[in-house]
């Protein structure tokens, strides 16, 4: 039977994937009654998501994985844990399995802010909030220092596509090339991807 293995899944979550968040929340809500009554959030995650994070490695077994799928997650990861992150990819996945992932394209953001310039009074503002680097508000109290070390919302090391190829290739991966979305030429990864997620975004396919 195959295995599709999904990572940073947030609420998407098909049941023909195995899915994983690494979301500190996540891990509230399957704790024993006390999980049961948080209700902060508008909204739970699915009961089939999976408390896994990529940089320590999955429970899963090496060679186990027909495909693997990321969306919007990679950008999260210090550059450190970014190539943990592949590495322990590439260790799970098939040989001939296929990984597909998406990030924020750093160039897009970066043409965005010179055609803005001379267009606008805070080009860097609107870099910044666009790009999620940086700190708007420094937060105060026990809460927020928490939040801090285990959340992981804001964006610590943004990419392009040439930038992800070369660090993909040096992991071992090979067919490295851009993808769209939908363009997959296995089917199963309709069931992960979301359009908007692609739109000035830097995507890719590559085979181990």
């Amino acid at each position: 039977m195959n295995r599709y293995v999904q990572y940073g899944c947030g609420f998407t979550a098909p049941l023909n994937w195995v899915n994983y968040d690494s979301s500190p929340t996540l891990r509230f809500e399957r704790l024993p009654l006390l999980g049961k009554l948080y209700t902060r959030n508008k909204q739970r995650f699915p009961t089939n998501v999976k408390y896994g994070d990529i940089v320590n490695g999955l429970p899963e077994n090496e060679n186990s994985c027909d495909g693997i799928y990321c969306s919007h997650i990679l950008e999260h990861l210090a550059y450190n844990d970014f190539l943990k992150a592949i590495k322990n990819t590439w260790l799970i996945l098939k040989p001939g399995g296929i990984f597909r992932g998406v990030v924020p394209d750093l160039k897009a953001a970066a043409i965005d802010y010179l055609e803005s310039y001379n267009n606008t009074d805070t080009p860097a503002n609107e870099f910044m909030r666009s790009t999620m680097l940086g700190i708007e508000n420094r937060n105060k109290g026990l809460a927020s220092a928490v939040k801090g070390i285990y959340g992981n919302s804001k964006h610590l090391w943004m990419w392009d596509y040439k930038s992800l190829q070369f660090e993909l290739q040096k992991a071992g991966f090979k067919d490295i090339r851009p993808c769209e979305f939908g363009d997959s030429t296995d089917p199963s990864f309709a069931s992960v991807e979301e359009e908007g997620r692609f739109y000035k975004a830097a995507a890719f396919e590559c085979q181990k």
